[in-house]
């Protein structure tokens, strides 16, 4: 048993653990993305009595093996863990024992231990790995699974009955490695696989040695079509053609699967999804489910499937696919009512999180975009599973009461109580045009720090992408180049946002340029150039924003960034203080329109914003303060002592405006324009 303590070059188990748990977490053969868990005994220093104690190091309830830092571990003392076994009240109260841990802790005890922790305590070795890898599954789900692991393992692994994850296992798989000293490890059925060893480089090597092992039996032992022949006529559209059919259908899905409450969709087309969808067992294998805990605990208990070719008109699959959703809910309700008694937790929800496209692709779904991404992740591995079930016997998942135990087990349901409140903007989708710089910069990052998903809009690619990756990269935000009077560019733009987040909820038109000069020295190249952008640019990308908001049916936002001077006259800026005054009208005609879509059509009508502003650092700035006879680093402070706050208007500021716009407390407002300019009587709207 390893040292924490003892001096400069003393053995630190948790290093050793923290390397193991990443190499194993980095590789999705190994385990699926927060699946699993590893451990490590060792002894360190009682700060109390100043002796020796044992310790038990864990990965705790929701880390991720790859990114497992020291603070994800649950630290125990094995005394205390081990002698919960003298005091086990049964299978029957199994979820007791789970509470039980908080009086094991050492000290603050770390993470939160998860229900795994009694198999990593029990079992005597010093090192243990649990893990989720598809090719263990495979063998775990076998309807023959006990026999398969005897082939192909002999009697180094030694197969366990399906047991829901707890104590009682814990025992279970301890039994294992008492009466099995030749074996390295476990495969738990209808689950995943357990390894250990007595350092943490044997008990890697053991881990790999079960999973290559299984990866290697399946693919010399099974047959090659497990799946069954092609079906004629639902092979994978052409790249090009697939993902112009998925952004016709990402808002339609998107909006199915929202309907108990908003998600953030995700698009997966791999070849592992289309070749499943182009088989002839795919009805099949679907409608059985998935099977490990943490499969279906991200995917639900089974997804949609869209029973028609890839070539059927859209129409004709927008209307199938409502039929189909409204049949899942139904078959989905029915099998809470079979299984909940008085104990279980309400249903969460009837909507499918995984929809299968033939031809297209798998839409999945999540309250924000990881837990979308993560859930289509999930779905794979199950495909990989299946195959691999398929291959040497048939896949045979748990039972259904068994998932309905695991999905609505009251341990989880705590887990999800203890999670923060969501942000205002959460499952949201935002496309700021503009959003490269300036005021569009400040709006992008203000909704992403409320939760919002952000498509950065931005004829400046580099600009764009610097957003983008400052907001936290696409899980978060997403970059799109799009120059706002080009109608093709608006619609990509449209498409990146709807395949990347499943839709739009919230469209900022904020784009905008000025040429500041007098009436007889505009040209109508200004004129056109200011129009094209701001006026004509905010018209196309609300139009093809009101198609996607149309298609979701979940309601929306459209925000345009208009100005004071669309209200007020002032010398030399006929051009932008007209392109600004056709935006102010579009606020109040789209608010008529849209209102029966459930859109609400907002306007801000911003002044003298200089600081950050891209506008005034492209040489508005500079001749404004020439208009106005000050120096241009002055311009701010000029404009702010014409206001009756005399405060500075800055690019927050507006942002500070779209949020409180848009983050549900103005439910019921529509039409208006907000001032945000510090208090400019001639603008006072009337």
């Amino acid at each position: 048993m390893g040292r924490v303590s003892g001096g400069p070059g003393a053995y630190d188990p948790v290093a050793d653990l923290l390397a193991r748990a990443h190499r194993l977490g980095s590789d999705p053969r190994n385990t699926n993305y927060a699946g699993g868990n590893a451990s490590a005994k060792g002894t360190a220093t009682d700060p109390v009595t100043g002796g020796g104690v044992e310790l038990m190091w864990v990965k705790g309830s929701g880390g991720d093996l790859g990114t497992l830092t020291a603070a994800g571990l649950a630290v125990l003392r094995l005394d205390r863990l081990r002698a919960l076994a003298g005091t086990y009240p049964g299978v029957e109260r199994e979820d007791e024992m789970v509470g039980a841990f908080d009086y094991c802790l050492h000290g603050r005890g770390g993470a939160a231990p998860s229900i795994d922790t009694a198999m990593h305590a029990l079992v005597g070795a010093p090192h243990v790995d649990h893990l989720h890898p598809d090719s263990g599954i495979a063998l775990a789900c076998a309807a023959d699974g006990e026999e398969l692991t005897r082939r192909c393992f002999g009697e180094r692994v030694v197969w366990v009955p399906w047991r829901r994850p707890g104590f009682q296992l814990g025992l279970d798989i301890a039994a294992v490695y008492e009466a099995h000293p030749e074996a390295i490890g476990v495969v738990l059925g209808g689950h995943g696989i357990t390894a250990w060893g007595a350092d943490s480089a044997e008990c890697e090597r053991n881990s790999l040695e079960i999973i290559r092992t299984a990866e290697r039996f399946l693919a010399e032992q099974g047959r090659p079509d497990p799946f069954g022949p092609p079906v004629e006529g639902y092979g994978p559209l052409p790249a090009a053609e697939r993902r112009e059919r998925a952004a016709a259908l990402a808002p339609v899905v998107r909006g199915l699967a929202s309907t108990d409450r908003p998600q953030v969709g995700h698009f997966t087309d791999t070849d592992a999804v289309l070749d499943f969808l182009a088989r002839e067992e795919h009805p099949r294998l679907a409608a059985l489910g998935t099977s490990c805990p943490d499969h279906f605990l991200r995917t639900k208990v089974g997804p949609l499937v869209l029973d028609l070719p890839p070539d059927a008109p859209v129409a004709e699959a927008v209307a199938r696919l409502r039929e189909l959703h409204a049949a899942y809910r139904d078959d989905y309700r029915a099998y809470y009512e079979r299984h909940a008694d008085d104990g279980s937790p309400p249903m969460r929800g009837a909507d499918p999180a995984i929809v299968l496209v033939p031809g297209v692709g798998m839409f999945s779904f999540g309250k924000d975009k990881q837990t979308a991404r993560v859930a289509g992740e999930f779905y794979v591995n199950a495909i990989n599973v299946m195959r691999g079930a398929e291959a040497v016997s048939s896949y045979a998942p748990i039972a259904e009461a068994e998932k309905f135990r695991i999905e609505y087990w009251e341990l989880e349901e705590a887990k999800l109580r203890r999670m923060p409140p969501p942000k205002p903007l959460a499952a949201r989708v935002a496309l700021v045009t503009g959003a490269g710089s300036g005021i569009g910069r400040a709006i992008a990052q203000r909704l992403a720090a409320e939760g919002a998903c952000v498509v950065v809009a931005d004829r400046d690619a580099a600009g764009a992408e610097a957003v983008a990756a400052g907001l936290g990269g696409p899980d978060r935000a997403v970059a799109a180049v799009v120059d706002v009077t080009d109608e093709e560019q608006i619609a990509a733009a449209f498409r990146a946002a709807v395949l990347a987040f499943g839709g739009v909820d919230l469209v900022v038109n904020n784009a905008g340029i000025s040429v500041s000069k007098p009436l007889a020295e505009t040209t109508a190249a200004d004129w056109d150039t200011q129009h094209a952008i701001m006026a004509r640019g905010s018209f196309l990308v609300s139009r093809e924003a009101a198609r996607v908001l149309a298609a979701q049916g979940m309601g929306g936002d459209i925000v345009y960034i208009a100005s004071k001077n669309g209200v007020v006259a002032g010398p030399n800026n006929i051009a932008y203080g007209a392109a600004k005054a056709d935006q102010a009208h579009q606020v109040r005609l789209l608010a008529a329109e849209l209102g029966e879509l459930g859109v609400r059509v907002n306007g801000i009508n911003p002044d003298g914003v200089v600081r950050g502003s891209g506008i005034f650092a492209g040489g508005w700035g500079a001749r404004r303060a020439a208009v106005y006879g000050v120096p241009e680093e002055k311009l701010g402070e000029f404009y702010a002592q014409r206001t009756l706050l005399k405060r500075e208007v800055l690019p927050e500021h507006v942002a500070n405006a779209v949020f409180a716009l848009t983050a549900g407390e103005l439910s019921h407002t529509t039409g208006l324009h907000v001032p945000v300019d510090a208090g400019v009587a001639a603008a006072f709207l009337r």
